[in-house]
């Protein structure tokens, strides 16, 4: 315990980028994440860390630092969308939400419709929405009127970044819908509550 103690302090307190390569995960994981203040200096060292690091909870969280340092680090961030690991995917999806580049619209789009896990789905409406291209609203409706009720609810979310008759008309669906979660989002975005349904 004191030792962790003793190692986390000296990430926090001074560079830690030599704690990149330390042998244990978790270390290299605290000092990922705390390159996310280094800004642009960091992209290289993290970006070697997200691309061949053998613990997925380390690229993944070298993704998510990726995704704050701005579109400098898109083309890294975009490289581990193909990586094996779900966490490491969602992570991505995140990455690319927070970056804002519309480049990866095609992409998250694909995701949102076919990548077979629910979680990644999630991410990959979530990042739609936080780009706000219009290309994606055909996607983001359809994720919002089927699928899984936590992506129904991330689409209502996302749809926040559009206007238009079609996704008013959806967001008055969604009050409606088979699911409190989904029914209360929408009832918040509205802000104005729906019809009383059992």
């Amino acid at each position: 315990m004191g030792e962790g103690r003793e190692i986390l302090e000296q990430i926090a307190g001074g560079d830690p980028i030599p704690y990149l390569t330390d042998p244990r995960p978790e270390v290299r994981r605290l000092a990922a994440a705390a390159c996310a203040g280094l800004g642009s200096a960091a992209i290289g060292p993290i970006t070697r860390l997200a691309s061949s690091d053998p613990d997925q909870e380390v690229r993944a969280e070298a993704v998510e630092v990726l995704g704050r340092m701005g579109v400098g680090a898109f083309d890294a961030v975009w490289a581990t969308r193909a990586d094996p690991a779900t966490r490491v995917v969602e992570s991505a999806a995140t990455a690319l939400g927070e970056i804002g580049d519309a480049r990866a619209v095609p992409w998250l789009a694909e995701t949102l419709a076919d990548h077979p896990e629910v979680i990644v789905r999630e991410a990959a409406v979530a990042a739609l929405g936080a780009i706000g291209d219009d290309r994606a609203l055909p996607a983001i409706l359809e994720a919002a009127g089927a699928g899984k009720p936590q992506i129904r609810r991330r689409a209502v979310v996302a749809l926040t970044a559009f206007e238009g008759l079609e996704v008013e008309q959806a967001l008055m669906a969604a009050r409606l819908d088979r699911n409190p979660m989904v029914r209360e989002v929408a009832e918040m975005v509205l802000g104005r509550p729906g019809p009383i349904s059992s």
